[in-house]
């Protein structure tokens, strides 16, 4: 069994994952971390990551960036897998958990479902083929709570796209600023906002006289606490390196 410390343990997604977890026998929840302490668990919380003093094999951060230099810190001290699932995440901080792999077993994913990620690779293929005669857009859909736009996942979709084609595109995030047509050597990309849409992410690729759209949508967050939690049973065995869904896919 995995025994896992929860960092953001009393936001949505961390309680989501509380949920998730008791009812898995190779997982158990056996602290967890917060600022807030106004939810009770069947584990102990605590209000400061480093005076955790319960014996655990993987991290699982769903907090927030600022938070991150912390738990990356936490983690590297006591020589802990860390699983970080926290979005609006920036490159300089992707850069310093690239860092702190060097030391410790991390596993950054902008999005932890299965579905998301392998739609990640889907599109790849899809750009290799078409990019030359069709134009790709990446439309993102998420709950009016939301506070980073576009998500993490329409960003990521939209490096997957870059990787494969043979020349770097530019992102183009508002076209209302410039009154000029589109062109070629750029990647749309649109942030919607409301109610409570868990998650939906849609990639265009609209040619002459025909459209494919890729789409993923999720129906509630629970897709992201399992992804998150089969990631840490991938990582608890690791020593070291840099990790992503991909590597867990190719298992």
């Amino acid at each position: 069994m995995v025994r896992i410390l929860l960092s953001g343990c009393n936001g949505k997604m961390g309680q989501v994952i509380t949920n998730i977890a008791r009812y898995r026998e190779d997982v158990k929840i056996v602290a967890g971390f917060d600022i807030n302490d106004s939810i009770s668990n069947d584990y102990p919380v605590y209000n400061k990551i480093e005076q955790c003093n319960i014996t655990f094999d993987v991290i699982i951060d769903f907090s927030h960036p600022a938070a991150l230099p912390y738990i990356l810190n936490f983690a590297v001290s006591r020589k802990a897998p860390l699983v970080v699932a926290t979005t609006g995440i920036s490159d300089e901080q992707i850069a310093k958990i690239k860092e702190c792999s060097d030391n410790i077993p991390i596993l950054f994913s902008a999005n932890m479902s299965l579905g998301v990620n392998l739609l990640l690779e889907l599109v790849q293929k899809a750009a290799k083929l078409l990019y030359s005669n069709f134009d790709i857009e990446i439309v993102e859909r998420h709950h009016n709570q939301k506070i980073d736009a576009p998500s993490g996942t329409a960003l990521a979709l939209a490096d997957a796209i870059n990787k494969a084609l043979p020349e770097k595109y530019r992102y183009v995030y508002d076209r209302h600023t410039k009154r000029v047509k589109r062109s070629k050597d750029e990647i749309g990309i649109h942030a919607i906002r409301g109610g409570n849409i868990a998650g939906d992410h849609t990639v265009i690729f609209a040619g002459n006289d025909e459209i494919i759209e890729l789409r993923h949508m999720a129906n509630s967050k629970e897709i992201f606490g399992v992804g998150a939690l089969k990631a840490a049973v991938f990582l608890h065995d690791k020593t070291q390196g840099y990790y992503t869904m991909k590597d867990l896919l190719n298992v």
